[in-house]
């Protein structure tokens, strides 16, 4: 039953996102073919909420036990990782090839966008919801075992930890439209990369800090150093959460104002960049804002001598270094000389004065 357990939750997630009721919005993206933007059905957090709720309600009726997903979770993974890889090869294997590797092919994927039932369904955003909703679960299941465990000795830093992984998920939910702008959804083929990314990496390796420190007793970590935890993890929030805002705001409309930053931008023609508030601090300021709350996540769970936990933000460090690259290359042959003019502005990649 281990195993089939993310099959039967994807599942879920798939039917409520395509018959829950949604506000419908246009994208960033044009449709293939067309000059048509992209539309789409939005209601992650509707789907959060209804699948949140019938754990809980599994849980109080004994159904299934609450730490379930934890118990079980290497069964669990292995059933990911079947899914994902099934997934993967549904999506690639059928369609033409876009590189002349089949195995790039295959890491990177071919489609770039693909909507099911008439468009009720995207399955980019489908895998970035199953994905978070997958990731709550785990966490809500890891904290479970970890009370169920210790009782009234229970590591306050645990649940602060998962606590802060439930806000990441829940705010990318409530902010869920803004995705739509983002370089993952205009940048990115479905793939393996992309579709095992989302079904296994990302709700069973996120909770890393979690899976390794659930097991064990209250670290006793001082109360101030949780604080100062807390606000590593939030000062990230501000710098992703803000920067995404901000560009979302100004590709909506370039007058428009955010938390009182009246937009400057450079153009050439039809095109235009933004180059203050947070996006005149470093060109990536929102992948510095990523590291710092995977960073203050794992160190509210006050083991910060174990290794496995610092997986989390080390592997942000490689994705996001790696990625800026990736970005500059497809910025500079979008944007030209405006994009030059930009690194002028901005020097600095993702660290302010630094690099």
């Amino acid at each position: 039953m281990g195993v089939l357990a993310p099959v039967i939750i994807m599942a879920t997630i798939f039917f409520l996102n395509a018959y829950l009721p949604a506000r419908r919005v246009t994208g960033y993206i044009t449709r293939p073919g067309s000059s048509e933007k992209m539309k789409y059905r939005i209601n992650g957090i509707s789907v959060f909420i209804s699948v949140v709720s019938v754990w809980f309600i599994l849980g109080l009726t004994g159904t299934v036990a609450f730490d379930f997903l934890y118990v079980y979770r290497w069964h669990g993974l292995a059933g990911a990782c079947i899914l994902g890889l099934l997934f993967t090869l549904a999506m690639v294997l059928p369609r033409k090839p876009v590189r002349s590797s089949i195995f790039a092919d295959i890491f990177l994927g071919r489609a770039e966008n693909l909507q099911l039932l008439n468009g009720r369904v995207d399955l980019k955003m489908w895998l970035y919801l199953a994905g978070a909703i997958m990731l709550e679960l785990n966490v809500l299941s890891f904290t479970a075992y970890h009370l169920t465990t210790y009782g009234d000795t229970a590591s306050p830093g645990i649940m602060l930890s998962a606590s802060l992984l439930t806000y990441f998920v829940v705010e990318y939910l409530i902010f869920e439209e803004v995705h739509l702008y983002t370089y993952d959804l205009f940048a990115e083929r479905i793939g393996f990369k992309l579709g095992w990314g989302c079904m296994v990496f990302y709700p069973y390796f996120y909770p890393i800090a979690l899976w390794a420190t659930v097991s064990l007793p209250d670290p006793q970590t001082p109360s101030w150093l949780l604080v100062v935890f807390t606000l590593i993890f939030f000062s990230g929030w501000i710098l992703a959460r803000g920067a995404n805002m901000q560009k979302f705001f100004f590709k909506r409309d370039p007058r428009r104002s955010f938390l009182g930053i009246v937009p400057e931008s450079i153009a050439d023609g039809d095109m235009r960049l933004l180059v203050n508030g947070f996006w005149g601090i470093s060109r990536h300021v929102n992948y510095m804002g990523e590291i710092l709350m995977s960073t203050g996540i794992i160190l509210c769970t006050g083991y910060p001598g174990l290794i496995w936990p610092w997986l989390y933000p080390v592997y942000y460090i490689i994705l996001l270094f790696t990625r800026q690259y990736d970005d500059d290359i497809r910025c500079a042959s979008k944007y030209g000389r405006l994009w030059e003019e930009y690194k002028e502005r901005v020097p600095w990649r993702i660290i302010p004065y630094i690099w």
